[in-house]
C-alpha cells in the first residue's frame, strides 16, 4: 500500500512530529511511505514558544516532503498537487488542533477530487484544551472530508462522536515512545544532573496552565513534613511567566529541593531525565491522553496522573502508578503512597508487561483495517 502521511515532521519539535516520524518509519516496513511536512507550521506572532524547531538531531527522523504552510492558501493547492501526483492508496492526516483544519480540509477536498485513496483522520485531541470561537465548526468542515478516523482516546472518541455521531472510527492507543533510545543508568543519569538525593520526581513536557504545574507544587508544599531527601525536576518550555512558578515553589517552602530547566529538552538528553527520575508526576486538571506517559512506560519509570480525560485509560492501578483527582491534597497522599510502598520495584515489572498493550503493531493493523475497509 502507498501511504501519504500530512502533518508536523523533524525538524519541527514536539510530540506530533516524534509521533509521525516513528509511526512513518513502523508504517515502511510493510508500504511505501511518503510524508508531507509543514514549511510554517505557526506564524511567529502566534507561538508563544522561542522556536518550533528542535535543538540538536531528531531521536528518529524520516525523508519528508516540506510543502505545507498553515496559512497560505496557495501552498494548500500545492501541497495537494503532490500528493494527487504520488497517487496514494491512503492519505493520513494527524489532527490535534482546528487551526490546521482550513489547511487540512483544502488538501484532502481537492486529494478526493483527483484520485481515488482512502482519507482517515488519525486524532490526538478534537475539542482543545483551550476552547475558541469556530473550533467545533472548523473541525467539522473538515471532518465532512473523511472517510474513517482513529481516535488514541476514549476521551477523543466521545469528542468525535458529538461531532460526527455516526462516524466510522477504531480506538487505537497512543503507542509507547520507543524513538528516544537507551538511557544511562539511574546513578549516572543522577550524577550528570547533578541530583544527590535518594528520592526524585519528574514534571516534564510543556508547561501550560492546563497541565496543572501549581498543582503539583502545592502538593510538595504539603508535604515538607513526610517526605524528605528529594528532588522535585521540572523539566520543559514556560509558556507562561516563569516568575509564576517559582514564587510558588518559594511561598511553598520547596526551593531547596526543585530544579527547574525551563527549556526544550533536546532529544538525545530525554532518557536522562527518565532514568534519573523515581516516578513521573503529571497533574493535569484537562487532557485527551499524553504521550509523556509513553515515554515513561518506555523507560520503566511508573506515573501519578490526575483522573482527567484519556489518563486513567493508560494506567493500572497501583499497579503502574496512581490515578488521583487534580488537587493538591490528592497529588501529596498518592506521592506519599508511593515513596513509602514497601515494594515499588514491582511497579517497573508491572510496567514492562502492561505497556505491551501500546504496541506499534497495534496500530499499524489498525490503519490496515480502516484502509481496507469498504
Amino acid at each position: 500500500m502507498r501511504i501519504a502521511i500530512v502533518g508536523p515532521f523533524p525538524p519541527f519539535r514536539g510530540g506530533i512530529s516524534d509521533l509521525n516520524s516513528a509511526l512513518a518509519y513502523q508504517l515502511s516496513k510493510k508500504h511505501e511511505v511518503l510524508a508531507f511536512n509543514f514549511t510554517t507550521q505557526y506564524p511567529k506572532a502566534l507561538f508563544p514558544g522561542k522556536t518550533q524547531l528542535k535543538i540538536g538531531d531528531a531521536a528518529q527522523d524520516f525523508e519528508n516532503i516540506r510543502c505545507l504552510s498553515s496559512i497560505n492558501p496557495i501552498s494548500w493547492k500545492k501541497t495537494a498537487d503532490k500528493i494527487i501526483t504520488e497517487k496514494p492508496d491512503l492519505v493520513l492526516f494527524r489532527y490535534w488542533m482546528p487551526f490546521f483544519a482550513p489547511a487540512f480540509h483544502a488538501v484532502a477536498k481537492r486529494t478526493r477530487k483527483n484520485i481515488d485513496a482512502k482519507i482517515i483522520a488519525m486524532c490526538d485531541n478534537i475539542i482543545p484544551h483551550e476552547n475558541r470561537i469556530l473550533d467545533q465548526q472548523l473541525t467539522k468542515r473538515f471532518f465532512e472530508q473523511m472517510d474513517s478516523f482513529i481516535v488514541l482516546s476514549k476521551k477523543v472518541e466521545e469528542e468525535l462522536l458529538t461531532i460526527v455521531p455516526n462516524a466510522h472510527y477504531e480506538y487505537s492507543p497512543h503507542p509507547i515512545y520507543s524513538i528516544f533510545g537507551e538511557a544511562p543508568a539511574r546513578d549516572l543519569a543522577r550524577e550528570q544532573l547533578n541530583i544527590s538525593t535518594n528520592k526524585v520526581l519528574l514534571f516534564f513536557g510543556l508547561i501550560r496552565e492546563y497541565k496543572g504545574l501549581d498543582i503539583l507544587i502545592r502538593a510538595m508544599g504539603k508535604l515538607n513534613k513526610d517526605i524528605d531527601d528529594y528532588t522535585l525536576m521540572i523539566v520543559g518550555e514556560c509558556y507562561e511567566d516563569e516568575k509564576k512558578y517559582i514564587n510558588l515553589i518559594e511561598q511553598n517552602g520547596i526551593s531547596k529541593n526543585v530544579q527547574t530547566h525551563f527549556t526544550f529538552v533536546p532529544d538525545k538528553d530525554v532518557g536522562s531525565y527518565f532514568s534519573a527520575s523515581d516516578v513521573v508526576v503529571l497533574p493535569y486538571k484537562t487532557a485527551s491522553q499524553s504521550g509523556i506517559v509513553q515515554i515513561a512506560y518506555h523507560y520503566d519509570t511508573p506515573v501519578i496522573v490526575s483522573n482527567v480525560g484519556g489518563l486513567p485509560e493508560i494506567v493500572e492501578e497501583g499497579k503502574t502508578g496512581y490515578c488521583v483527582e487534580p488537587n493538591p491534597d490528592s497529588f501529596a497522599k498518592a506521592i506519599l503512597s508511593f515513596f513509602t510502598a514497601e515494594d515499588k520495584g514491582s511497579i517497573r515489572t508491572n510496567i514492562l508487561e502492561y505497556k505491551k498493550r501500546f504496541s506499534w503493531e497495534a496500530m499499524v493493523e489498525t490503519i490496515e483495517e480502516l484502509s481496507n475497509a469498504r
